[in-house]
């Protein structure tokens, strides 16, 4: 298939650009779908209400009168004859139009109408006269240099030249019996709209789609496991293990005993584990893992902890290593990472290979070509949404036939867990572990920010740190989210040096974020500016505040994944949420902190779409389908998909074999 720089009007910098979207391919471009459809009616004159939104077209009546003023702000006045009479039109900031209005071009206006003064201030102009009385225009996700009509033409061109090489993953049975249309029609309707009737149809056959992959994928994950019969059955001394649980500075809870329970047991199972232990933030699910690692090596066979970034695998290494120090415990452990020296690599794969380190822990380095390991027994992956399919299944297979454990913090309601996570057993830890603090919450307005400066101070003042959540990197033409380099400059402007601030962001490379990191957790940065990239991991003893702009533009479940980064040591912390809108939702976070709780909420309210935080956090990463609202073709979709992997008729299809394909070989 042609590359996405082969489409017209592509150049180097729009290239450069699409990538920070995550597009990278022709396929990425036509599926990177519109986030909301804006409905433009026309409006007469007459039919609006004093300060009433109105759409109008019209022709420009006289030549545009540009007024600068300071700070690069600007308005534009001219006189638009319409249907319905003349009116005038103010717009801010659109300097750049007034080549493209000359008199006489037809135009439609989108605005408030102020009736006083007959003058509509524009929020938007759009070159050209409306066709329709009505029409269904895509909006998309866009970042600072690429507008939504460039995507708009770079979509549609692609869509023109190459829509027939754009690959269909619905079997041609199915496509037939749900009398579903064409991909290449389906992804024209939903980028240019008619009705609502055709995109409705079209919004389901796509999500239909992309759930029969996931599940295609589940599915045959799940079959896989159960050919998987002959796994390493240990004999696991439990009174050994005990005098190490002996040793814990604290007593485990009952769903940790329970879950350490059920992980023996697996280890002791012929049959290999897959099992997902998931809990609330703070609930206890490492010092799980690492006593089912630790019974593991006691058995003679090695373990592997694979973090999603380098300083929380750092984070797990120190706090193994302090828990081994006070046992009579002899097991020789390794952190592997990108920034481990080449030399120190080489000593570590020797080392390995020769069974002479029996826990390793580390990132995506356990993965590379490079390591062998002797014998490797239990895999386990902390936040295992952060990794895909194939970068677990890569773990997995460095080992004969190792049993499997995945951690996540994400909680997520028993019912779709069974569904998304069909292929393996589930672990719940709900308990709170002795002594963990409830963080109190609250919810502010943006005209409260001084009060929420004056909090800030007084944790400072205690020589405390701070950290503070924005939800965009850069900003965006479409959107006034506050942004962290904005962030920077007021932050900055409030506090007059009183403070070392630095950034923080998923757009820098994995070893900037972590020496930003380390700064903040040596204290050298007291207020810490960032992206959801701190939502995961990080022990921060001495951060008591988080402070979370545009709080509503979060899922409930990660803002108490972000809120779960501080109450880590001794001290009272707090979060405080900044938003002057949704505000009864965000309220659902003061007075609850089960995260479990709030998980259904989300649900009740989002759907999955913030049960993962990113889009681009691993399998869960939907473009269109939502859990949620879509649970039904959720359930068609895994029983077609079932279906079609065990008809063994299909096995010779294309499609079936790409669909294998793309879980085997990635």
């Amino acid at each position: 298939m042609a590359e996405l720089k082969d489409v017209k009007g592509i150049g180097p910098k729009s290239l450069s650009l699409l990538n920070k979207l995550n597009i990278y391919t022709i396929e990425d471009l036509v599926t990177h779908y519109p986030f909301r459809y804006d409905i433009l009616e026309r409006n007469n004159l007459s039919e609006v209400e004093d300060g009433g939104k109105i759409v109008i077209d019209g022709k420009v009546e006289s030549v545009p009168i540009l007024m600068r003023f300071k700070a690069g702000l600007n308005k534009m006045n001219f006189r638009l004859v319409t249907n319905s009479g003349i009116v005038g039109v103010s717009i801010f900031n659109r300097a750049f139009l007034k080549k493209q209005l000359l008199v006489g071009t037809g135009i439609t206006v989108i605005g408030k109408l102020d009736k006083t003064k007959n003058v509509i201030t524009a929020s938007d102009i759009k070159l050209g006269i409306l066709t329709n009385k009505k029409k269904i225009e895509p909006v998309y996700h866009c970042t600072s240099g690429l507008t939504n009509k460039n995507l708009s033409t770079y979509i549609n061109m692609a869509l023109l030249v190459y829509g027939k090489e754009i690959p269909d993953h619905i079997p041609e049975e199915y496509v037939e019996k749900y009398n579903f249309l064409n991909k290449k029609t389906s992804l024209n309707i939903i980028h240019n709209p008619s009705t609502d009737e055709k995109l409705n149809q079209v919004i389901t056959r796509l999500k239909y789609e992309e759930l029969f992959e996931f599940m295609f994928k589940i599915n045959y994950l799940k079959e896989q496991n159960k050919k998987e019969k002959n796994g390493l059955a240990r004999k696991i001394d439990r009174k050994e293990l005990n005098k190490f649980i002996s040793t814990l500075p604290f007593e485990l809870t009952g769903d940790q005993k329970k879950t350490v329970d059920e992980i023996l047991d697996d280890l002791e199972s012929p049959t290999r584990m897959n099992r997902l232990l998931q809990g609330d933030v703070g609930s206890g699910k490492t010092i799980v893992a690492f006593i089912g690692m630790i019974a593991n090596c006691l058995c003679g066979y090695q373990s592997a902890l694979m973090a999603p970034t380098e300083i929380l695998a750092m984070q797990h290494y120190l706090n193994l290593q302090k828990l081994l120090e006070k046992t009579n415990i002899k097991l020789k452990t390794a952190l592997l990472t990108g920034s481990t020296s080449k030399k120190d690599k080489q000593i570590v794969y020797d080392a390995l290979k020769e069974g002479k380190i029996d826990i390793i822990i580390g990132t995506h380095s356990l993965i590379q070509d490079e390591v062998i390991y002797n014998n490797l027994g239990l895999v386990v992956t902390d936040e295992q949404h952060r990794f895909g399919v194939h970068q677990r299944a890569n773990l997995q297979n460095k080992g004969i036939k190792p049993d499997v454990l995945y951690m996540s913090a994400t909680p997520i309601p028993r019912t779709y867990a069974l569904t998304i996570f069909g292929d393996m057993d589930v672990s719940t830890i709900k308990e709170r572990p002795k002594g963990r603090q409830k963080i109190d919450t609250y919810v502010k307005k943006n005209s409260e920010i001084k009060e929420v400066l004056q909090m800030m101070y007084d944790e400072l003042q205690k020589k405390h740190q701070i950290y503070v959540i924005a939800p965009l990197i850069e900003d965006n033409e479409n959107s006034d989210l506050t942004n962290v380099y904005k962030l920077k400059d007021q932050m900055e402007l409030a506090f007059r040096g009183r403070a070392q601030i630095d950034i923080v962001h998923g757009k820098m490379s994995n070893g900037a974020k972590d020496i930003i990191m380390q700064k903040f957790k040596d204290g050298l940065v007291q207020i810490l500016i960032s992206t959801t990239v701190i939502e995961v991991g990080v022990d921060v003893a001495n951060a008591t505040t988080m402070v979370i702009f545009d709080a509503d533009r979060f899922g409930l479940s990660t803002l108490h994944q972000l809120r779960g980064r501080v109450g880590r040591g001794t001290s009272k912390s707090q979060c405080i949420l900044i938003s002057d809108s949704d505000a009864e939702r965000l309220k659902i976070m003061e007075k609850e902190d089960d995260g479990f709780i709030i998980s259904e909420e989300d649900f009740k309210l989002r759907g999955h779409g913030d049960l993962f935080g990113t889009r681009q956090s691993g399998d869960m990463s939907f473009k269109i389908a939502n859990i949620k609202s879509d649970f039904k073709i959720l359930l068609q979709a895994k029983k077609d998909s079932k279906e079609y992997l065990l008809n063994k008729d299909k096995d010779k299809d294309d499609l079936k074999k790409k669909l294998i394909s793309s879980i085997t070989e990635a």
